[in-house]
């Protein structure tokens, strides 16, 4: 690869430059053979453009995208233009992080992959040098020279036609759909939460957010055998989407005016006592507050939600009850346990999917992913 790795072979200025490369106007049509995307920019503008088809080059895959899931942060990309004061939208950016297709032409030197295979996208491409101390120790989600489709300045994989490196797909077994391939993203992350929480068989755990990441957190629980489980939120119409997803699971909602400590002690009750594990999905600061409240002596507070960029912690409550504090940040290792998890049966994602657009309705899909009055919980994009 160039000097550059990675990030200059998926230079988003190679898009943007591309003679070829146009926003569309509101409610234009594409051209039917067009490869389009949905972009959004530093004016909270999402809309549907239309570039250039790339052509692989040495290692890379070209994959036509058949599935991919709307995640939070693309919704905060377009409406916030930042997540955090490392990633912020500066110019034109494509979305997309949540994917899966079907591999239409490879490049030279390419042998794990022909015409046809059906493939998960995992969207993080670390430079995989072995002077990378992060990407030598398996811990490639730390590479500070990643690749991470959606985050800006890269362009993301919700778009007819995405280039990738072979190396960073992952097969897919007849008996998946390419929605549940794309699903493999979120279940990711939910995956390596579970793993460095160290849940175990019978802790009793705590799921603050019933959101997307939430309730795929709540199916990785049940698999690895938590009990009881106990899941927080603010709305009661995404509590009893989680009582149908795991009946077993016991909810509590969140009411306005409700202190952290009085919030946990209605979970304790719930739970017949504090909870050894708690995973926190929201980010609010408030939330990890309760979490703190209801976690046991000696037990765990892992924190999976993004939230901002300062919040104060009750020190002094942590010390006094030795509970640990850990965070998370995205994933690494955890597609091919995903895959397995989902085809083997022990996780269901399929009923996550609540709303689905074609591609060329993109900008609807994301206008309903971010209006909490629609009920959405996974809007999926399909091609």
């Amino acid at each position: 690869m160039p000097d550059g790795g990675y990030a200059d072979i998926y230079s988003p200025r190679k898009v943007l430059d591309d003679p070829s490369f146009r926003v569309l106007t509101s409610g234009e049509a594409p051209a039917p053979d067009a490869n389009i995307a949905a972009f959004y920019n530093p004016n909270h503008e999402i809309h549907l453009v239309e570039k250039p088809r790339p052509t692989p080059g040495p290692g890379q895959v070209l994959v036509h995208v058949r599935s991919t899931g709307i995640c939070g942060s693309d919704v905060h990309f377009w409406k916030h233009g930042r997540v955090g004061d490392s990633m912020v939208v500066t110019d034109e950016c494509g979305s997309g992080h949540e994917s899966a297709g079907e591999v239409v032409e490879i490049g030279e030197g390419v042998t794990q992959w022909k015409v046809g295979d059906r493939v998960a996208i995992e969207a993080g491409v670390p430079c995989s040098k072995p002077a990378c101390d992060y990407c030598r120790v398996g811990k490639y989600n730390a590479c500070p020279d990643v690749v991470f489709f959606s985050t800006p300045p890269f362009h993301g994989t919700l778009t007819r036609y995405h280039l990738h490196p072979a190396e960073w797909l992952h097969r897919l077994p007849d008996s998946l759909s390419f929605e549940e391939g794309s699903l493999c993203e979120p279940l990711a992350v939910a995956l390596a939460g579970i793993e460095r929480a160290g849940l175990r068989l019978g802790d009793p755990t705590l799921i603050c957010g019933a959101g997307p990441i939430g309730l795929v957190s709540l199916l990785s629980a049940r698999a690895a055998g938590a009990e009881p489980i106990v899941i927080t939120d603010l709305f009661q119409s995404r509590l009893d989407f989680a009582k149908k997803l795991v009946p077993g699971v016991r909810t509590v909602l969140i009411e306005p005016g409700l202190t952290p400590k009085d919030a946990a002690q209605k979970i304790k009750v719930a739970a017949d006592g504090p909870v050894k594990v708690a995973i926190e999905c929201s980010g609010v600061e408030s939330s990890v507050h309760t979490a703190v409240h209801a976690a046991q002596f000696g037990g765990k507070v892992f924190i999976i939600g993004v939230g901002k960029n300062e919040q104060v912690f009750p020190f002094m409550h942590l010390s006094a009850n030795e509970i640990d504090v850990s965070f998370q940040y995205r994933y690494a290792n955890q597609y091919p346990k995903a895959i397995r998890l989902i085809a083997g049966g022990l996780i269901n994602v399929k009923p996550l999917v609540t709303h689905r657009f074609k591609l060329e309705e993109a900008v609807s899909a994301f206008h309903v992913a971010a209006d909490p009055s629609q009920g959405a919980i996974k809007v999926q994009i399909q091609d």
